[in-house]
């Protein structure tokens, strides 16, 4: 190797160890900085605490007892459910099928159209109120029949039905149910009376009545607006003036009751179907069936109170 290379040699060999002096020298600093101990009386930062959001908001729905076999409090608004207790069970619905009777023909008819009493109704059971030939509007019957739960009344609307659709009255039904996606209803006649000790005039689970009754409420405003108050009034095309008595105890303890519809039948004990207003324009349905006579009342009173303390943010009422 001749003396030219071995000055570059040695040059490079010096600037490595520069090199080398300069990133120790770096290092140090480094570690000066992060190392430095904290003088007295300095503080450091504490670590933020890390929170876990909980609900704080009451749920009044949890003292609730009620004896039915199954219910549900239904937001129409929002299509949630407050509340529900076997909710798709598909039970006896005893008179709220007549819901499903008014819904079908107001889907066929209008309100005006005049509907007959056939002979055959009026030997039905309780209750009933009509003789054979009298001619209501649809809306009149209707009003009269669901307030006052008349099975001539539902019979009398659900043959009209079923003659202007070519269908019998369990294919009428039937459809309708289909209509508003009904997958548990079912009906056999048009009234809600056991056939016999082992069949019910209709089926249906409380989710599906709950949405029942919201579309009958929202289709027919001054029909349900009838079952809210304790009677209802109307006259037959021949004059004849009528007034039947509301079926339900509790329609003036509900605030903003917008339909109301009571059922009973030995198959399918006491059931009760309420639409009120819980605010403005915020309709909620509460379906109660399977309870008794009497506690389907206490049933529905306990579910509307509880719904209005779950919007007023109270544990109850």
């Amino acid at each position: 190797m001749d003396s030219a290379e071995l000055q570059k040699l040695a040059r490079r060999s010096r600037s490595m160890r520069e090199a080398g002096f300069a990133l120790l020298g770096a290092s140090g600093v480094l570690s000066l900085f992060l190392f430095v101990p904290i003088s007295a009386g300095q503080k450091t930062a504490a670590p933020a605490p890390i929170t876990i959001a909980t609900s704080t908001a009451p749920n009044p729905f949890a003292a609730v007892s009620i004896e039915a076999k199954a219910a549900i409090v239904y937001d129409l608004a929002t299509g949630k459910v407050l509340y529900e207790k076997n909710a798709d069970a598909q039970l006896p619905l005893a008179s709220l099928t007549k819901l499903l009777t008014v819904y079908a023909a107001l889907s066929e008819f209008s309100p005006t159209t005049p509907i007959t009493i056939p002979q055959d109704v009026t030997k039905l059971d309780a209750p009933h109120a009509f003789n054979a030939g009298q001619v209501f509007t649809l809306s009149d019957l209707a009003r009269l029949t669901l307030t006052a739960s008349l099975n001539d009344g539902a019979a009398a609307i659900a043959a009209a039905t079923a003659t202007q659709e070519h269908r019998t009255e369990n294919e009428m039904l039937a459809s309708a149910a289909t209509a508003l996606n009904l997958s548990q209803t079912y009906a056999v006649n048009g009234n809600g009376l056991d056939v016999n000790t082992a069949i019910s005039g209709g089926y249906g689970s409380a989710r599906d009545i709950a949405r029942l009754a919201g579309a009958l409420a929202a289709q027919a405003p001054s029909i349900a607006e009838a079952t809210t108050h304790p009677y209802a009034e109307a006259s037959s095309a021949g004059g004849t003036a009528f007034k039947v008595k509301n079926t339900d105890s509790i329609v003036t303890t509900v605030p903003g009751l917008l339909l109301s519809k009571t059922g009973y039948t030995d198959l399918a004990g006491g059931n009760l179907a309420l639409v009120f207003d819980a605010g403005m324009q915020h309709p909620i349905a509460v379906v109660v069936l399977g309870s008794t006579e009497k506690s389907r009342f206490t049933d529905g009173t306990a579910l509307v109170n509880a719904t209005l303390a779950h919007f007023a943010g109270l544990p109850s009422l």
